[in-house]
């Protein structure tokens, strides 16, 4: 790689054209915000990964009046092997021709103007920001995978987009997939309601293995650029993926905010560092952080992605009344944490805890669900503040 010439996120947006759709800042809805809407929804596709296509498959699961109507993707292999996957799936739902097919830095603009009316916005996360813009600016609802941004002048437009989004009556669904699962929106409802007391500490872990290794640079072509090595690497450079915790740990960052009502901490102290080699790229494989919030209370995060580790990926809560734990099952100490009558919880007077027996469910295609539901009632889902403040904690700590 060129390190004379170093690439980052602010060259690179610039290099791909930031221009959004043209007069795409009046766009609106074609359907009257408040009103349900029963029309046959074309969704448009931009970043044909695999958290895409899966994205893709639930969506079109989730309502079967919507039909995937076109593509945009930097490389065009990565396009076709994803419709080939979406196609052997829901043959039924794909409408997709040569002409809605759309290559290059600038596709997301071109599926923007197709005539879609909802798009699947995953990615790599370098882009969230001006894709997300140019997409509230069109008038389109939107499914978007987390995190928001990688730095902090991302983040803010991304916070000024979800505010033109309410405005418009945009659903704005972030891909926080947590919050879309039945236990632990069971469990956080009952630790908001006070099951453990105020929370005074939550520690939460995510130590795994690498996601996405980076290949040596000799597997890289001849003809590849420093930029298009970059993208098709993107995990390990923090302008394109943010890095292991903005990527990935940012699910637990998520259940910190979470736990403490969505507020932002008053500050933070962070380590971290690379205790292995890499071929290349700019991440770090460990980072610990410490959130100080209001009054005192402390989130810790520990995360890692290092090899022959131990691997874990729990949450646990101290509260002034009890405890609480995701590992192992989802748990709250005290008999007189679960208040009434429950299916959900079982108590367990041996180690005196309750034990979250009840329904769980695929959070996947939950948050797809949920999204199209709010669509045609009318009553768009916005997640635009939470899934900021999550993304926000993230950068924080890194």
């Amino acid at each position: 790689m060129n390190d004379k010439h170093p690439t980052n996120r602010r060259t690179f947006i610039k290099a791909s054209g930031t221009a959004a759709v043209a007069a795409s800042t009046l766009a609106f809805p074609t359907v009257t915000f408040g009103k349900p809407d029963s029309r046959k929804l074309k969704i448009g596709f931009i970043g044909c990964g695999g958290r895409g296509s899966g994205a893709i498959n639930q969506a079109l699961t989730a309502d079967s009046n919507c039909e995937l109507y076109a593509m945009g993707e930097v490389f065009r292999d990565k396009l076709d092997r994803s419709l080939k996957s979406i196609q052997g799936r829901r043959p039924g739902q794909v409408n997709i021709d040569e002409k809605r097919k759309f290559v290059g830095l600038d596709a997301y603009q071109k599926v923007l103007e197709s005539g879609v009316d909802l798009v699947i916005l995953t990615t790599p996360p370098g882009f969230r920001p001006l894709h997300f813009k140019a997409a509230v600016e069109a008038g389109k609802h939107i499914f978007l995978e987390k995190p928001m941004a990688t730095d902090a002048p991302g983040l803010r437009s991304v916070m000024e987009s979800y505010k033109l989004a309410e405005k418009k009556g945009l659903a704005v669904v972030a891909g926080f997939c947590w919050r879309y699962e039945p236990a632990r929106r069971e469990f956080f409802k009952r630790i908001a309601d006070g099951a453990i007391g105020d929370v005074q500490s939550m520690y939460a872990t995510y130590y795994t293995g690498p996601v996405k290794p980076m290949p040596p640079d000799s597997s890289r072509k001849a003809e590849w650029s420093d930029v298009e090595w970059q993208v098709r690497n993107w995990y390990n450079f923090a302008w394109c993926g943010g890095d292991g915790l903005v990527e990935q740990a940012v699910h637990s960052v998520d259940k910190i905010s979470w736990v403490f009502g969505d507020k932002p901490p008053h500050s933070c102290v962070a380590v971290g560092g690379r205790q292995r080699p890499n071929n290349s790229g700019n991440i770090w494989d460990h980072i610990e952080v410490n959130y100080l919030f209001e009054g005192g209370a402390r989130g810790h995060l520990g995360q890692r992605q290092i090899p022959g580790c131990h691997g874990e990926t729990n949450d646990y809560i101290l509260g002034t009344k009890g405890r609480a734990q995701i590992g192992g099952g989802l748990i709250i100490t005290g008999k007189d944490a679960i208040k009434g009558k429950t299916d959900k919880w079982t108590y367990n007077p041996q180690g005196d805890l309750w034990r979250y027996t009840g329904p769980g469910g695929n959070m996947y295609q939950i948050e797809h669900d949920e999204l199209f539901a709010s669509i045609r009632d009318g009553k768009p889902i916005n997640n635009g503040a939470r899934m900021c403040n999550a993304t926000g904690m993230a950068l924080m700590g890194r």
